[in-house]
């Protein structure tokens, strides 16, 4: 069970990055914003990546969680 919950951890990780990213791509060709220089860049990365983890990692407590609660009631 650990190993899926840390598969499903990752895989939402990346899907969910991937979504912000699409976002702010999606936001800044309505508002352009001037160039940026690379610390700024790395921060909104690590934010980015970040704001990614935690929201999977709730994700994933709720969905493991579920079906542990599923299987509990259902008594198996």
């Amino acid at each position: 069970m650990i190993k899926a919950s840390l598969l499903a951890m990752l895989v939402l990780t990346v899907l969910i990055s991937v979504g912000l990213r699409w976002r702010e791509d999606r936001i800044a060709t309505t508002q352009p914003r001037p160039r940026i220089n690379i610390v700024e860049r790395g921060k909104r990365t690590v934010n980015r990546w970040v704001t990614a983890a935690a929201i999977a990692a709730v994700a994933t407590t709720l969905l493991l969680g579920g079906l542990n609660w599923l299987r509990v009631a259902t008594g198996g």
